[in-house]
C-alpha cells in the first residue's frame, strides 16, 4: 500500500499528528490481536484533528468491516485484505468527499491477483520477506484465515523471481519465503511440486543471495522433490518451519488437520538423513476443545522424541465463525496455562541440548546490529524475529556474513568469536 501511495505522489509521514491520512493495518486472526487493533484505532480516532482521515485496513477490517466502523466512530473507511491494491482509490475518494463509510471492496471472494506493479517484499536490514501466495484453501477448524483471505491465490513464478532479483540487486543476503502454506504454492496454478520448481528458478536467478528460507510448510506437503532441492542447493538453508499444531491423531482430526502422525515421523526422519544439520521448527496449540490429559501427554512425548530445534506454543483461542465454534471453549484457562508451561519447560531443555551440540563448531552468522562491543546476528538455524540470536564478540558492520566459532550455548541463543572467514 505504501508503494502505491508513494507512486501516486503521496508523501509518507513519520508522525500520525502530521499525517493527512492515517492507515492502520490491523490483525483479526485471534481475539487478543483483534482487541489490540481496536485499541490502536480508538486511540488514533480520539486524537484526530479536523480534516484528518483514519482508515482501518488488513485482517480485522476484512473480517468485521461494518463492526469496525460501528465500534470506532472515528474510522472513516475500511479496506480488507482482498483488495489492498485499491488503497489509492479509497484515499482519493475520501479526500474528495465522495465517501465516508465502509468500502465494498472487502466483499471480494478472494485476494485479487492484480498487484499493480508492486513488489511483494518487506526488507528488514539484510533480510527480506517475499510473499509467494495469499489466502488458504485448507480448512483447519480453529483458523479464521480462510474467512479473512479466501482460498489460496499463488503468484506467478515470473513475478516472484523478478522480486527476488530486485532484492539481490539491492544487496539483500537472505530471502524468507512466506505464504499461509508455502508447500501449497502453485496448486491453484496447476503446478506439481510448485515450491520445488520455484526454488529451482530462484536459485538460478539470484546466485548472490546467500540464504533462501522456507516458512510455514504444511504437513503432507513436503515432497521428495522438495527435500532433494533443499539437500542439493546450499542457498536453500537447512531449516524448515512446519506448524504441526498437535501430535495426537484424535486432536488433529478435531482440528481438521492431517492426522497421519506416522507420516511426520517418516518425513522428518527422511529430511534429517538427507539434509545434514537440518534445523526444525514447529508450532503447537494446547487446550484445544476436548484435549484430555493423555492426549496432551502424547504431545509432550512427541516433542521429546522429535527434539525440535525451535518451537512455539499457544493456548487455544476461541474464534466465532470458525468450524471449531461449535466445540466451544470448555478447557479452563488455568489448565491451558499449566499445559503450556509444562510444554515449554520440556522444550527449553531440548533447545539447550540442541544448542550445546554446536559448541566448538563454526557457523556462518549474518550480522544485524551492534551494542556495547557485541555484535548480534543469526545463523541458518534462526529465522528473523521468531528464533534465537548469535552474540559475537566485537563490533562488526550490519550486513556482514562472517564465520563465528561458537563458545557458549544458552536456551535460545549462542555466543562466539569471529574466525578468519569474514566477508
Amino acid at each position: 500500500m505504501a508503494q502505491l501511495l508513494v507512486a501516486a505522489a503521496y508523501e509518507q509521514s513519520d508522525s500520525p499528528r502530521r499525517a493527512q491520512v492515517i492507515i492502520v493495518n490491523t490483525c483479526g486472526f485471534i481475539t487478543s490481536a483483534s482487541e489490540e487493533s481496536y485499541s490502536t484505532l480508538a486511540k488514533l480516532a480520539a486524537r484526530k484533528k479536523p480534516g484528518q482521515l483514519l482508515i482501518a485496513s488488513g485482517c480485522l477490517a476484512q473480517r468485521y468491516s461494518d463492526g469496525v466502523i460501528d465500534r470506532i466512530q472515528g474510522v472513516d473507511a475500511t479496506l480488507g485484505t482482498r483488495r489492498w491494491m485499491d488503497i489509492v482509490d479509497v484515499v482519493q475518494s475520501l479526500t474528495s468527499g465522495l465517501i465516508r463509510t465502509s468500502i465494498p471492496w472487502h466483499e471480494a471472494s478472494t485476494v485479487c491477483p492484480e498487484e499493480r506493479d508492486t513488489k511483494r517484499v518487506s526488507v528488514q536490514g539484510s533480510s527480506a520477506y517475499l510473499k509467494i501466495a495469499d489466502g488458504c484453501s485448507r480448512q483447519c477448524a480453529f483458523c479464521a484465515i480462510p474467512l479473512i483471505k479466501g482460498p489460496t491465490v499463488s503468484r506467478s513464478l515470473n513475478s516472484i523471481v523478478a522480486d527476488a532479483v530486485g532484492l539481490q540487486e539491492s544487496g539483500v543476503r537472505e530471502i524468507v519465503l512466506l505464504a499461509q502454506n508455502t508447500t501449497d504454492y502453485g496448486l491453484d496454478l496447476g503446478l506439481k511440486n510448485g515450491l520445488a520448481q520455484l526454488l529451482d528458478r530462484m536459485t538460478g536467478a539470484v546466485p548472490g543471495v546467500d540464504w533462501i528460507r522456507i516458512m510455514y510448510a504444511y504437513p503432507g506437503g513436503v515432497t521428495d522433490e522438495l527435500i532433494e532441492v533443499m539437500a542439493s542447493n546450499k542457498q536453500v538453508v537447512s531449516y524448515l518451519d512446519m506448524p504441526l499444531q498437535h501430535a495426537h491423531p484424535e486432536v488433529l482430526r478435531r482440528m481438521g488437520r492431517p492426522s497421519n502422525v506416522d507420516w511426520v515421523y517418516r518425513t522428518l526422519g527422511k529430511m534429517r538423513t538427507s539434509i545434514p544439520g537440518l534445523a526444525l521448527r514447529s508450532t503447537f496449540i494446547v487446550g484445544y476443545p476436548g484435549e484430555t490429559d493423555s492426549e496432551f501427554q502424547s504431545l509432550l512425548d512427541f516433542i521429546g522424541e522429535i527434539r525440535f530445534d525451535k518451537l512455539g506454543a499457544f493456548k487455544f483461542s476461541f474464534e466465532k465463525g470458525t468450524p471449531a465454534e461449535a466445540l466451544g471453549d470448555p478447557i479452563p484457562d488455568e489448565i491451558k496455562e499449566e499445559r503450556i508451561k509444562r510444554l515449554m519447560e520440556r522444550q527449553q531443555k531440548i533447545s539447550l541440548e540442541r544448542n550445546q551440540d554446536f559448541v566448538g563448531s563454526d557457523l556462518k552468522v549474518l550480522i544485524e546490529g551492534t551494542d556495547n562491543g557485541i555484535s548480534i546476528g543469526r545463523s541458518y538455524r534462526d529465522a528473523p524475529e521468531v528464533d534465537g540470536l548469535v552474540l559475537v564478540k566485537g563490533e562488526i558492520s550490519p550486513g556482514k556474513m562472517i564465520s563465528v566459532h561458537i563458545d557458549n550455548a544458552m536456551v535460545y541463543d549462542l555466543s562466539g568469536t569471529p574466525t578468519d572467514g569474514r566477508k
